[in-house]
């Protein structure tokens, strides 16, 4: 590359490679470089115009607190996180931010992990389609989203120093999907580089991710910027591909001088990574506006009426009825847990309290509420008559709602949960309002999956509301009063134990490594699979309403894609939201493929009796597989089953099809195995005739281990006259 910044003195070339403070770049006024302001997202800005951190431990300025991104997730509603990407665009405009850090896509590989609170699902669709969809919103106002955190970060423990050992096709379909569907759809402005290692290089340093991959391949033409304090040696991130180390580093721009001036930093490197910086800030920054925060507060509760997930309503007592005596048992009932722990963490215009919410649309109905504490969440002495004056609450009214969850010492950026439970004295608070109660609702409040054994089975209703932001707590009212209909849906699975899970085995590690033992098998894809029992699985969630839905039509539309038709019906009472959910399941290629994958997804709205059609177009990809050898995608010839289904173990409907996949076969040489000669389209055949099989009936038995050889093995040790001239034309022919 030429240097295409020949007016930058070198000093202040490399002095932009990294902060000028903990939250703002270096400017070179005499080339029209201006200072980029970076703060803290993706559900609300985390803007310090104070003091600076990135813990949340100083203040930061008054933002709005949307639903996080375990809330949205379960939306499956990419509406509603374009919805919040414009109001945290127009937030950053206000408050002179340049760049989100955000939106976090990263997949949900275990549920102990203590920021799944900020992250979507645990499939990469899922995560990908909201993720673009938050980064265009954003976008579209100005600001530049820097999405994170690339890649394979999936725990919190030693994060900074652990390697994920990951295998390139596992890589490939489940931890980089999410990236490059933003990246390609959405470009963003920035990518936001991992602290973690994968296998043994740091992401930060990795040219294989950061060049190859997202650059080469995926056309990335933006700002590779570090997670805070991560780069260690800023030469080798530099040459990686590594754009920008935050936040200051002074001693970087001395090790980077030295490096350059011994010939062992590539100048075009550097100028590579200041050119995209000149860019990035050549972006014209819109006129400063005023937000309305009463405004974004009601968009904060509309877009959390859309999130929580109904997963029990036993005898219908939801919605409350009007009129009923209701006993609201939990201190987060008032102390209400909108949002996650550390750098993410908002300070919030003003915060709904769930109990006031409830209150306010049940009295008018007619209903009386009373209300108990019932435990603390950070213990205390008074715990046994905390309970008992709850169960006394609860043994007088018609229905009981128990608040329960996990407040910020459970979980947070940091560090990750040991457990799925809840703490021990909100299930025997539960255990106890339910046996004394006449009917018992709980309502969930956590960033991380919580396990719901040991009183699910007690209690009449489960409302799964997350964390869902300052408006959380009105949109929690409206759903349990029947204002609003629930519509979402689980985007991780709730196992029955943390050990059935597919990650427990391997997390969080050893000795500096955590292997992604499962593969491909994540989440859903395992249990589905293996036939594991969950208490709730992938795309799972009940309505007010019910709905009524058909495969009309599975249509191949060339030898790598199909076209889908899908009629829904509302069959209910009530105007109500439903998720279509289409997976593909096939056999196909020479490698393991889960029982199901989710290929495409829309939430439609309809009213009592409204049928609606909804038309997917599965392209190659919802069919392909990573194909190592290849270094490619490959979609093998074969049937594969398009599935309508309520949820990931819950097929409606399924067709085949049969695909002519790709025409190109893998070349085969005398060290390839047998069955891979046997096997290929050109020369299967013939291979069959020359060694003779075709005249011989070959035991079963004898034949898989046949086919395990190399061909110059079996030539070797059969004792069989094979004509290996033959061999060799034949394989030639496949180069």
């Amino acid at each position: 590359m030429s240097d295409s910044t020949p007016d930058i003195p070198l000093d202040d070339k490399l002095a932009l490679l990294s902060g000028a403070t903990f939250w703002e770049t270096h400017s070179v006024p005499s080339a029209g470089i201006r200072p980029l302001f970076l703060a803290d997202g993706p559900y609300g800005l985390r803007h310090q115009s104070g003091q600076h951190d990135n813990l949340a431990i100083f203040a930061s300025d008054p933002a709005t607190c949307f639903p996080p991104g375990v809330a949205v997730g379960s939306s499956w509603d990419p509406e509603l996180a374009a919805r919040v990407g414009t109001a945290v665009g127009r937030e950053a405009v206000a408050q002179g931010v340049d760049v989100v850090l955000g939106p976090g896509v990263n997949i949900k590989r275990t549920p102990l992990c203590g920021r799944n609170f900020e992250y979507y699902s645990e499939d990469p669709l899922i995560s990908g389609v909201l993720g673009a969809a938050y980064t265009t919103a954003l976008q579209a106002e100005g600001p530049s989203v820097s999405v994170k955190h690339f890649a394979a970060n999936n725990q919190e423990t030693n994060r900074q120093t652990i390697s994920s050992d990951v295998d390139e096709r596992t890589l490939r379909e489940i931890y980089l999907p999410a990236f490059e569907r933003v990246v390609r759809e959405a470009r963003p402005g920035s990518v936001m580089a991992s602290y973690n290692k994968i296998n043994g290089v740091h992401a930060w340093a990795n040219p294989w991710l950061l060049t190859q991959v997202l650059r080469d391949e995926w056309g990335f033409n933006g700002v590779v910027v570090s997670d805070w304090s991560s780069v260690t040696d800023p030469v080798a991130a530099v040459q990686a591909g590594l754009d920008l180390a935050m936040p200051a580093e002074p001693e970087h721009i001395e090790q980077l001088r030295a490096a350059a001036e011994s010939g062992a930093l590539s100048m075009d490197a550097v100028d590579a990574a200041v050119t995209l910086l000149t860019a990035l800030a050549a972006r014209p920054r819109p006129e400063r506006v005023e937000i309305d925060v009463d405004v974004h507060h009601a968009l904060a509760q509309d877009v959390a009426e859309g999130c929580p997930v109904l997963l029990r309503n036993e005898h219908a007592v939801l919605p409350l009825p009007k009129g009923v005596d209701v006993a609201v048992i939990g201190l987060l009932a008032t102390e209400p847990r909108f949002q996650g722990g550390g750098s993410a963490n908002v300070n919030a215009t003003k915060i709904d309290e769930p109990l006031a919410e409830l209150r306010t649309l049940l009295e008018r109905e007619g209903s009386t509420v009373t209300y108990a504490a019932g435990y603390s969440l950070i213990g205390s002495p008074d715990a046994e008559s905390l309970a008992d004056e709850a169960v006394t609450v609860a043994r007088r009214a018609d229905v009981a709602v128990v608040f329960a969850g996990l407040g910020e010492e459970q979980e947070s950026e940091g560090f990750d949960r040991n457990t799925l439970d809840l703490p021990a004295d909100q299930i025997r608070l539960i255990r106890r309002v339910a046996a004394s109660a006449a009917r018992t609702v709980v309502v969930l409040s956590h960033g991380g999956v919580v396990s719901l054994e040991g009183w699910h089975d007690d209690v009449d209703a489960i409302l799964d509301a997350f964390v869902l932001g300052q408006g959380g707590g009105r949109a929690i009212a409206r759903i349990l009063s029947g204002a609003v209909n629930p519509s979402g849906r689980l985007a991780e699975t709730i196992p029955l134990r943390l050990e059935d899970h597919p990650s427990w085995v391997n997390f969080p590690g050893e000795q500096g490594h955590v292997r992604y033992g499962e593969g491909v098998l994540v989440g859903y894809r395992y249990f589905s699979s293996s036939g594991t029992p969950v208490r709730y699985p992938f795309g799972y969630g009940l309505s007010y309403s019910s709905f009524d839905s058909s495969l009309e039509s599975v249509e191949v539309t060339g030898s790598d894609s199909a076209s889908v038709t899908v009629s829904v019906r509302n069959t209910g009472e009530r105007a109500g939201a439903h998720v279509v959910q289409v997976y593909v399941s096939t056999n196909a290629g020479d490698v393991r493929r889960p029982t199901r994958e989710l290929r495409a997804f829309e939430k439609i709205t309809l009213d009592p009796g409204e049928s609606r059609e909804v038309r997917f177009e599965l392209d190659r990809r919802s069919f392909a597989y990573w194909d190592v050898e290849r270094a490619d995608w490959s979609v093998k010839e074969g049937e594969y089953r398009v599935q309508l289904a309520d949820d990931a173990s819950s097929v409606r409907a399924e067709a085949a099809i049969e695909l002519e996949g790709d025409k190109s076969a893998s070349a085969v040489t005398l060290d390839s195995a047998i069955a891979t000669w046997l096997d290929h389209p050109s020369i299967g055949e013939e291979t069959n005739q020359t060694l003779g099989f075709a005249s011989v009936e070959v035991p079963a038995e004898q034949m898989a281990q046949v086919r395990s050889m190399t061909m110059r093995q079996f030539v070797r040790i059969s004792g069989l006259p094979v004509p290996l001239e033959a061999l060799q034309l034949l394989a030639d022919r496949t180069h």
